[in-house]
């Protein structure tokens, strides 16, 4: 299978999505001329012109906005925000009028609209650009949220997302953009929503995470191994629609879980994971569920304070030892 860059992958699902339908078109600020804040849209504006690629304002209202209007007549629009700590500038368009219009129309009206933007801390851009509100958003009924953390994924899940009558927010994290994975050849391949993967077997604990942490939670799992612990990791890849089953079915077979999570631990994504977990496996557990999360601060500009601001490989095979009382 051909090995790409995330970002690769990324501007590969955008041109395959461009040249298959011509109701789609990209709008988003610096993604025309400019390439894009993580350079996806290289050439887009070269080879597909103004009427497909949209430069727009410093505006994230009138970007989803005029995405969510568009997509109501008819359109499939493709729009990007440039890190979703700017979604917050977009909030009322994203919940109250993406997320509704549907029901709210009685079916008729869709907005099948993706909503591309960028998650997450480690590349010292400060406390207003490194936040990860992806978890907010999948308590919103009415949309779907996609957290890819492979090359792989992007592609799969992406080309699903194409085939959606409703509002996806596809969240790629910032520090996944230069790793690179396999990715299957066939151009057909699509990836489910709501299907986590088993990234990593074993019988001792589980390891749960999406994103970029679902690769900590593997490079944990590896230094467990060295140690002769054997762990499942769980990359959920989606959060809403959620797959609970490959979680708790994981649990019932290790009896242990470790959640992961970069957000703040305090009202994270991960407390609804455990809550779930216990709901259907309680009798399963042999030991707490343990949650890795983010501190409680706001993101550090300087590089190694950050650091120690998010959960590394080092604290997730430290919680998992804790509640297997194995010694480091």
């Amino acid at each position: 299978m051909p090995v790409i860059t995330y970002r690769d992958a990324v501007s590969t699902a955008l041109r395959e999505a461009l040249d298959e339908d011509e109701r789609i078109f990209l709008m988003g600020e610096d993604i025309g001329p400019y390439g894009g804040a993580f350079a996806v849209t290289k050439g887009f504006w070269e080879q597909y012109g103004s009427r497909r690629i949209k430069d727009s304002p410093l505006a994230e209202s009138v970007i989803v906005g005029a995405g969510v209007g568009a997509a109501m007549a008819g359109l499939r629009p493709v729009v990007e925000l440039m890190t979703i700590n700017f979604s917050l500038l977009a909030m009322d368009q994203i919940v109250n009028h993406a997320a509704k219009i549907r029901y709210m129309s009685g079916g008729q009206f869709t907005i099948p609209l993706i909503i591309r933007t960028v998650t997450g801390a480690g590349a010292s851009v400060g406390a207003t650009h490194s936040q990860s509100f992806e978890g907010w958003y999948a308590s919103v009924p009415g949309l779907t949220v996609v957290t890819p953390s492979t090359p792989k994924d992007v592609l799969g899940l992406f080309r699903t997302c194409r085939d959606l009558n409703d509002p996806v927010l596809f969240v790629e994290h910032i520090l996944l953009y230069s790793t690179r994975g396999e990715t299957p050849a066939p151009a057909n391949f699509r990836i489910p929503i709501g299907q986590a993967e088993v990234r990593r077997t074993g019988k001792d604990i589980t390891l749960c995470g999406y994103s970029r942490m679902a690769l900590v939670a593997e490079q944990a799992a590896a230094i467990l191994a060295d140690e002769g612990i054997a762990a499942d990791v769980i990359d959920l890849r989606c959060l809403r629609p959620l797959d609970m089953e490959t979680v708790v079915n994981s649990v019932k077979k290790t009896h242990r879980a470790v959640m992961v999570e970069e957000t703040t631990r305090l009202g994270g994504f991960a407390g609804e994971l455990v809550s779930q977990i216990q709901e259907a496996a309680f009798d399963y557990l042999d030991a707490p569920i343990a949650r890795v999360a983010g501190e409680e601060v706001p993101i550090p500009y300087s590089f190694p304070l950050e650091q120690l601001a998010i959960p590394d490989a080092r604290r997730v095979a430290a919680a998992a030892r804790k509640i297997l009382n194995r010694p480091a």
